[in-house]
C-alpha cells in the first residue's frame, strides 16, 4: 500500500556548524581581553619588621629519676648508667658555669 507519501526519516546526526562558529567567537573575545588582564593595580604592601629565629640553641640538660630514686644525665657518660646524688650536682653546676642558659628538665618516674 503505497499512498504516495513520502517518509520522511529524522536526522540522526547533529549540526555541529553552529557550535563552531561560537566557539570561533568566544575564542576571539578571549584573544582581545587576555592582554587587558595582565594590567595590574599598583599596591603598597606592608614591610615586615621580624627577627630571624636563633637557629643556636644550647642542648638541654636531662636530668631523669626513677621510681627508685636513682639519676641518670644525658651528659657526661652513659644515660643509661645511674649516678649518685653527689656525680649530678657536680656536673650540672659544672654545665651551667661553663655555658649559662642551659635549660635543664627534669623528668621524674
Amino acid at each position: 500500500m503505497v499512498n504516495g507519501r513520502v517518509r520522511k526519516r529524522p536526522i540522526s546526526e547533529i549540526n555541529v556548524v553552529p557550535y563552531i562558529d561560537v566557539m570561533l567567537v568566544l575564542l576571539i573575545i578571549f584573544m582581545v581581553t587576555a592582554p587587558l588582564m595582565t594590567q595590574g593595580v599598583q599596591v603598597d604592601l606592608p614591610q615586615a619588621n621580624a627577627e630571624s629565629v636563633d637557629s643556636n640553641e644550647k642542648e638541654p640538660l636531662e636530668l631523669t629519676i626513677d621510681s627508685n630514686g636513682d639519676y641518670y644525665m644525658n651528659v657526661g657518660g652513659d644515660p643509661k648508667q645511674a649516678i649518685d646524688s653527689d656525680t649530678v650536682m657536680q656536673r650540672t653546676s659544672t654545665i651551667l658555669r661553663l655555658q649559662p642558659g642551659t635549660p635543664v628538665y627534669v623528668r621524674g618516674d
